[in-house]
């Protein structure tokens, strides 16, 4: 995992963001609803968003081992070229999401569904949320919201290396989606007015468009090495 991918998921998780206000918005606002007038709603916010990252890099283990196991399977050379081009597909695919031009992922979001509909029950224990500790649960729990951006990134960590490099990926994805999701609580409708322009959502689409562009690049160089 080199620098440069650590900070692509970074900057994949900030773009993200015209997403998450979308998606994760109703649940965030759901988090302050059984709360006593007068109390800070930022402990629950971040022990949420803990819980919510802490998921992401297990899924992100578990993937990136996966992918290492896989790459195994091949020359070394090209189970890390394969590996890398189907990562930086699913990045344009991303891209192509975010910036509302070809909506395919919604479909792998379907298929998630189908483990959500086991998942999400359990998280209604938990509702309304009055701790720290129920929020930390919710959050492992809504980690795994069937999400087109969250499975793109998960694809991206089987080219990570292994399970701690994949982990690591989307510990840094999670990281950089957490400003978005902590201004949603505090300013919802002047960011969800915000992140429904389109040229903001082009933008967002645009800059991840470019990370699978590169990734498919390096891809290429390896083949040409």
């Amino acid at each position: 995992m080199t620098e440069f991918g650590l900070l692509g998921a970074f900057t994949v998780g900030v773009l993200g963001g015209v997403h998450c206000v979308g998606m994760c918005g109703g649940i965030v606002g759901a988090l302050s609803l059984g709360l006593p007038e007068g109390r800070s709603r930022w402990p629950i916010m971040f022990a949420y968003n803990l819980g919510r990252i802490t998921s992401y890099a297990l899924a992100g283990a578990v993937m990136g081992a996966l992918g290492f196991y896989f790459s195994g399977l091949l020359p070394v050379q090209t189970g890390q070229r394969l590996l890398m081009a189907v990562a930086g597909l699913f990045l344009i695919l991303m891209g192509l999401y975010l910036a509302g031009w070809w909506n395919a992922l919604t479909r792998i979001e379907r298929a998630g569904g189908l483990l959500w509909r086991r998942i999400e029950p359990l998280g209604r224990r938990f509702l309304p949320v009055r701790s720290v500790r129920q929020a930390l649960l919710l959050g492992l729990l809504w980690g795994w919201l069937p999400c087109g951006l969250v499975y793109s990134a998960l694809l991206w960590t089987v080219s990570a290396g292994g399970a701690a490099q994949g982990a690591l990926l989307m510990l840094v994805f999670g990281l950089g989606t957490l400003p978005n999701l902590l201004l949603i609580g505090a300013a919802a409708t002047q960011l969800g007015r915000w992140v429904r322009i389109p040229a903001v959502r082009a933008l967002a689409g645009s800059l991840v468009i470019l990370f699978g562009l590169a990734m498919l690049y390096e891809a290429w160089g390896l083949r040409a090495g």
